[in-house]
């Protein structure tokens, strides 16, 4: 089991504020960018908790590409992955 660090939550939240507009990332370049490549299921679960104002947890996907979970609703984010211009078929990311 990987023990996540107390300031793991705030460097997620550090990666996901850079991710720009129209793009995504995967769970596991999260972790890997934020010092736990490991710890991509944590990066979901931390961002399914989360409270903060316009983070922009909704641009962060599956590492294959599938859409991924999000805590208001798959449908909500594609809605909002789509008015980024990200392309979408089914629940995979065209890239």
């Amino acid at each position: 089991m990987i023990k996540v660090m107390p300031d793991f939550s705030q460097r997620v939240y550090r990666v996901v504020r850079k991710i720009p507009k129209g793009k995504v990332i995967g769970y596991k370049e999260v972790a890997k960018r934020a010092g736990n490549p490991k710890a991509f299921r944590a990066v979901g679960n931390i961002l399914h908790k989360h409270n903060l104002k316009n983070l922009p947890c909704h641009r962060v996907v599956g590492s294959n590409y599938d859409i991924g979970g999000y805590r208001y609703g798959i449908k909500k984010k594609i809605a909002l992955l789509k008015s980024e211009g990200i392309k979408i078929i089914g629940h995979k990311i065209i890239h």
